[in-house]
């Protein structure tokens, strides 16, 4: 019953989020809409930032078990952007309220999760020195970062989406090059 009722709590604000800027919601707003007291409330969450926090926590949480594996850096940032894109207003209101830290943290996670998973499956086909296999996870969860980074503060327009994405598909084979330089460096 509590985790329906903290499903219901999370639930209940991202619809208000759908719907308004963060900092027009209120605890009694999330409370009237979910049907609880505010005792309730405060059982679950101490305030809404730590609610922010637990709803983007387990959206990550989710994204990362929902792909095993991922085969190309196109498929990285459609598993890192689904959820913003299935939920516009609300991932725009919470990334342009004083709860981005948060919001960038977990986009963070979720970059070096999808970065790492596609990395990993080629190094299974290919040997790299460990140092290189770290150099190139920097450097691509970075720049799906700074791709999603620029994406959200553009409004998540679809024309960047889709220029980023035919960068990708430009680069294919690239990464697959980095490990073959890499390889002379293995010993």
């Amino acid at each position: 019953m509590s985790a329906l009722t903290r499903r219901s709590i999370m639930e209940s604000f991202m619809k208000l989020l759908d719907e308004r800027p963060l900092n027009k919601i209120s605890v009694k707003d999330i409370v009237e809409a979910c049907g609880i007291n505010r005792n309730t409330f405060y059982y679950h969450f101490s305030d809404i930032p730590d609610l922010v926090d637990a709803i983007v926590k387990d959206e990550a949480h989710r994204i990362m078990q929902s792909h095993p594996g991922i085969s190309s850096l196109e498929e990285c940032i459609e598993a890192a952007t689904k959820l913003m894109v299935d939920h516009k207003r609300a991932v725009l209101h919470i990334y342009n309220s004083p709860n981005r830290e948060i919001y960038e943290r977990y986009l963070l996670e979720i970059c070096e999760y999808v970065v790492t998973v596609f990395i990993d499956g080629i190094a299974a086909r290919k040997p790299i020195c460990a140092e290189d296999r770290l150099a190139i996870v920097d450097a691509y969860k970075c720049e799906c970062l700074g791709h999603i980074i620029n994406w959200l503060n553009h409004g998540m327009s679809p024309e960047l989406h889709e220029r980023f994405l035919r960068v990708c598909e430009l680069r294919r084979g690239m990464t697959e090059e980095l490990f073959d330089r890499s390889r002379s460096d293995i010993t």
